[in-house]
């Protein structure tokens, strides 16, 4: 399936979930989302390492970017607690990771999930996990702080 049948499903999944014909995207068919996809598709095959440092050149962002290589998928409430950073600051940086296509989110109700990229290059897998393997001391409060936090009895009304 390519990428823009893969934009298209998630859309027509989206509308009959919430039983209206309601689109994220008003007016647009498949020609809309297949531009879309087609950008998406430009932004990941011509991701270059100068493009990747510049989007983690920032403390915050490349935090959070570790935190999801190592969990896998985050909720926004899990890096809020993680880093210790208000909601509008983690939801800034990571619409910032997105736009960079270092991350993908899903939605699951009023909760938003991320995770990195499905179509990132290996490179880009590769030098994350060198990264992370090198500074588990440097991000092991942020990594602390978010394992007390999935020990706490609340946990599941927190984060959906």
């Amino acid at each position: 399936m390519t990428l823009a049948q893969q934009i298209y499903l998630s859309i027509f999944a989206l509308q009959h979930i919430r039983g209206t014909i309601y689109s994220p995207f008003p007016g647009w068919g498949m020609l809309h989302v297949n531009h879309l996809a087609q950008t998406v598709k430009f932004m990941i095959e011509h991701l270059t390492p100068d493009t990747v440092f510049k989007c983690l050149s920032d403390e915050t962002r490349a935090r959070m970017t570790l935190l999801i290589a190592s969990e896998g998928e985050l909720c926004v409430c899990e890096l809020t607690t993680a880093l210790e950073e208000s909601q509008p600051k983690v939801s800034r940086h990571l619409s910032q990771l997105r736009s960079c296509a270092i991350l993908e989110d899903r939605r699951q109700g009023q909760w938003v999930y991320y995770r990195l990229h499905p179509h990132l290059p290996d490179w880009v897998h590769d030098v994350l996990q060198v990264i992370l393997n090198a500074n588990k001391r440097w991000l092991s409060p942020d990594a602390e702080r978010l394992e007390r936090m999935r020990d706490r009895p609340g946990r599941a009304t927190a984060c959906g």
